[in-house]
């Protein structure tokens, strides 16, 4: 096993009096420093991780796991190398998707982009959302895998950035970070976002860019599928008719400290984690379900506002290369939260529709997610354990 490797791992699972212990490990008290400082949140990940060295299973071992870090944990090769892997996504010819059906994705990156505006109405706001996104981003991890990176998913810690996202290494234009804000538009209105199930609508003020990307690895960047419109008042569409034409533009971003602020603080994601017992109160919370909360928004909608440009778009969203980064922090906010009481956190919640709109039969562990032609079918009760090796095997420093 790599040095470095074997030394992340030490940090959660080597210590001698975790390795013996046969049940999860108790939650201490936290001080509000802590909590506000990320402190808490640090040894929230490390309890998981000790809680979670007695899962592996198959052919995930400590040798083979996969090492999930923080971007700022990458060395800038690994940045670099990383970067060139998602370019090589992007370079390859879709050859997975017809072209009659899609006739606009001319890259694998298009394709897989695809895959979730195709499949948007059934696992967003439903008992599939939390299971799908983490098999798209394994799906995901495993075509980097393919470009040359074989390390975990980075992801993007949104704490770390509440105050100035622009100023962030993950996107301060450099040749390590996935590129730069948008080019600022100014005089802008602010996004009125008007949710179903809420009596007032969210506002959202303009953020620092709303043009482009002007510097960085992903300023030439070629977006070619969409737009595709979703209806204030309306439940996201499944396989939309429109977006599949190729319609050329650039990426662009607005980065924007407000919902990081509002919704995606330490305290925010903390509290998240040990504030909600069950998978209907929890998720609820994190997606801002009307059902669930009174709060229109959580960290799932934070993260993608935060972003800005194309990233608002709940079914082309992934497009932008950093849709992946505040995905997997939303995985990482999961896999703590589950592995903190791991035996009873391994249900799912929820109708197989957006909002149960149209009405929809609920989602039941038994139930199996289909990504192809990107992956295969899975059952959702073989995407609990993240080290089963069946397919998953990855843990978060």
């Amino acid at each position: 096993m790599a040095p470095l490797k074997t030394y992340l791992l030490s940090l959660l699972l080597t210590a001698s009096p975790l390795l013996a212990h046969k049940r999860d490990l108790p939650i201490p008290e936290f001080t509000q420093e802590e909590i506000d400082s990320g402190a808490a949140l640090r040894e929230l990940n490390r309890i998981a991780g000790a809680n979670a060295h007695r899962l592996f299973g198959n052919n995930c071992s400590p040798a083979t796991v996969k090492i999930r870090r923080e971007w700022r944990a990458l060395s800038k090769p690994e940045r670099r190398q990383f970067i060139a892997a998602v370019k090589c996504i992007m370079a390859k010819p879709n050859t997975v998707l017809s072209q009659d059906e899609v006739p606009g994705a001319k890259s694998l990156y298009d394709a897989i982009v695809w895959a979730h505006a195709d499949r948007s109405g059934y696992m967003h706001m439903s008992g599939n959302f939390l299971v799908f996104h983490r098999y798209y981003l394994h799906t995901y991890e495993r075509e980097l895998a393919l470009c040359g990176w074989d390390q975990g998913l980075p992801y993007w810690e949104w704490g770390l950035d509440v105050d100035a996202p622009h100023l962030s290494p993950v996107f301060d234009g450099s040749d390590t970070s996935l590129g730069s804000d948008g080019a600022f538009i100014p005089n802008r209105p602010p996004r009125v976002l008007d949710f179903i199930g809420f009596d007032e609508p969210t506002i959202i003020p303009p953020g620092t860019g709303g043009g482009c990307v002007m510097k960085g690895p992903f300023s030439d960047m070629v977006v070619r599928l969409g737009p595709i419109d979703v209806l204030p008042g309306e439940p996201i569409p499944s396989h939309p008719e429109e977006g599949r034409e190729e319609n050329p533009r650039c990426l662009e971003r607005d980065l924007n400290a407000d919902p990081l602020r509002r919704w995606n603080t330490f305290r925010n994601v903390t509290e998240l984690i040990l504030g909600y017992r069950t998978i209907r109160e929890f998720q609820g919370t994190l997606d801002g379900d009307p059902r669930v909360t009174r709060e229109s928004m959580g960290a799932h909608s934070g993260g993608h506002e935060a972003i800005g440009g194309i990233a608002v778009n709940p079914m082309l969203s992934p497009y932008d290369p950093a849709f992946w980064l505040t995905h997997n922090m939303l995985e990482r906010v999961y896999w703590i939260w589950q592995l903190l009481d791991f035996k009873n956190r391994q249900g799912v919640h929820g109708t197989g529709t957006f909002l149960n709109m149209p009405p929809s039969a609920n989602v039941t562990v038994e139930d199996e997610l289909d990504l192809s032609p990107h992956n295969g079918p899975v059952k959702i009760k073989d995407l609990m354990n993240s080290l089963s090796g069946a397919p998953l095997c990855y843990v978060y420093v």
